[in-house]
């Protein structure tokens, strides 16, 4: 008997899918060639355009021509196309940096026609207003050379460009052999002379059972199986088999948001792909601000949240993130990042001074945070919260108090309940703001009466160690056991949890002896 079950849900749509009770015994593996007609037929059916004919570089030139051409509402004739790939689409000189650059900085260039008039020429559309227009098309079995010819198994081109590439292995085989070959290809003909697919992003892997997403990464170190990523819903479940990954992931606003905002390209020439728990966290931050917005609730715990995510799961890229696509909001005037002193570390600097060059002030005059404040080119500000409290008590009557503001505290550490809180209360009648925490305090573990609740608002995301651990982006616990008391022995090996409350309620895993053992042990 087969029965339906949800495989992908979102506010807008839910997609139920047939499972029959064969193929979840594992009863006849599917084939590569079968999976990949699959995910074609699944990729056409969510609106791709399949392009079965595409096979050779020179085919793949042509498509992007059309689609740029398309795009950009322009015509090139056959010497202003030339020119076009040799000044900037296909640059001889270019690595692939360069071409992730084009991608995420550089993706608007100036083109002079032949008639003398310039246009702003796009590769894509990241307005999120615009973002729908980017055209989707998928490949399959494209062959190109390099020291090695290589055929690949899927290529899903943005405008023309292929930006996400996906290799498949049958179900039964052991994932990590997708993983060498895509590593096989960025050595054998990836990045051979002339090639598009120096524009690639992300590459996806799959054995049907298993399915994973990781960066085109520049950096060898951080190209190594541990820095695959499972896709998971917002609520950290994952998504790992191919179908199912597919409807969700695959998912047209989906990719193109992964793609071109929730992605980073940071000073190092790193290309980071956002994990699916920082995606969803910095979507709640979003909609919590536009909804407070609308519903005129501002300056109240309402207004704002809390994001508790585990040490070493990656919080500042997220806030990061978060404080950058807060500024695209229009109704927004200014959104403070708040660290302490000491989590102030370079590179985060580095990275909002190139998003913005008066964003960051290092002095430790309030006088530098004034003027960056009273800028109106600049819609972000990296200040300290002792910084930010002696501006506050030294100026009372700033034009900022009056203006929609946003605040993300990169570490909601205790030392922002205190004074610096009632000074934003005081003197800010606009502002909605967010801590991010690795601990946060509950009513239990609270020192006074304030908590990050009561201080932020409610929880709005969570991925907590368990998570972290389960995904292997955090070091797992070293667990030694030690016996404190033979007479105590039986208890403690006890895995029956009302044996164990029986235990615990006649005192003997609280019996002073097995207590005292214990306190010593750790003591030496």
């Amino acid at each position: 008997m087969s029965e339906y079950k949800s495989i992908a849900e979102s506010n807008n749509y839910i997609v139920l899918d047939k499972y029959s009770k064969i193929a979840e015994q594992g009863v006849g593996y599917q084939t590569e060639a079968n999976l990949e007609r699959e995910l074609i037929q699944d990729l056409h059916n969510q609106g791709y355009d399949y392009l079965p004919s595409l096979t050779t570089p020179e085919q793949m030139l042509a498509n992007a021509r059309v689609q740029l051409q398309d795009l950009n509402k322009v015509q090139f004739s056959d010497a202003e196309w030339l020119r076009f790939c040799e000044q900037y689409l296909d640059k001889p000189s270019d690595n692939h940096i360069d071409k992730t650059r084009k991608i995420h900085t550089d993706y608007i260039y100036d083109f002079v026609f032949d008639d003398g008039h310039i246009r702003n020429i796009y590769l894509v559309f990241k307005d999120k207003k615009k973002i729908a227009n980017n055209k989707l098309q998928v490949i399959s079995q494209f062959e190109q050379k390099g020291t090695h010819s290589n055929r690949y198994d899927i290529t899903i081109l943005v405008n023309g460009l292929p930006l996400v590439q996906v290799e498949l292995k049958k179900r039964g085989v052991a994932i990590r052999e997708a993983f060498n070959q895509v590593h096989r290809y960025s050595k054998e003909s990836f990045n051979s002379e002339n090639s598009l697919f120096k524009y690639l992003q992300i590459f996806v892997i799959s054995n049907g059972t298993d399915t994973r997403y990781f960066a085109n990464t520049t950096k060898r170190g951080k190209n190594s199986f541990d820095f695959t990523m499972n896709w998971a819903t917002s609520k950290n479940k994952l998504i790992k088999d191919l179908k199912d990954f597919t409807a969700s992931f695959f998912q047209k606003n989906t990719l193109l948001s992964v793609l071109l905002k929730y992605s980073v390209f940071d000073t190092s020439n790193n290309l980071l792909i956002m994990r699916p728990y920082q995606i969803a966290a910095t979507e709640r931050i979003l909609w919590k601000i536009e909804s407070s917005y609308l519903a005129r609730n501002w300056r109240t715990t309402e207004s704002g949240g809390y994001i508790w995510h585990t040490t070493g799961s990656g919080k500042t890229l997220t806030s990061f993130k978060a404080a950058r696509l807060a500024t695209e909001l229009e109704f927004i005037d200014k959104v403070f990042f708040v660290v302490d002193r000491k989590d102030l570390d370079f590179q985060t600097m580095k990275e909002y001074q190139r998003f913005s060059p008066d964003s960051v002030n290092g002095s430790d005059s309030t006088a530098g945070l004034k003027r960056n404040i009273e800028k109106e080119d600049n819609k972000i500000i990296v200040t300290t919260i002792q910084k930010l409290n002696n501006l506050i008590k030294s100026e009372p009557e700033l034009s900022i108090y009056n203006k929609q503001v946003v605040f993300i505290f990169d570490e909601a550490h205790r030392s922002q309940f205190g004074e610096a809180q009632k000074s934003i209360k005081k003197r800010f009648k606009k502002f909605y703001q967010f801590g991010f925490t690795g601990t946060p305090i509950f009513p239990e573990n609270a020192l006074g009466s304030e908590t990050t609740a009561s201080v932020f608002g409610r929880q709005l995301h969570s991925y907590v160690i368990t998570d972290a651990i389960r995904d292997e982006k955090v070091l797992k616990f070293k667990v030694d056991y030690n016996d404190v008391r033979p007479k105590f022995k039986t208890i403690e090996q006890e895995q029956d949890e009302k044996k164990l409350s029986a235990a615990e309620n006649k005192e003997a895993l609280l019996h002073p002896e097995r207590i005292k053992e214990i306190s010593h042990y750790i003591l030496n």
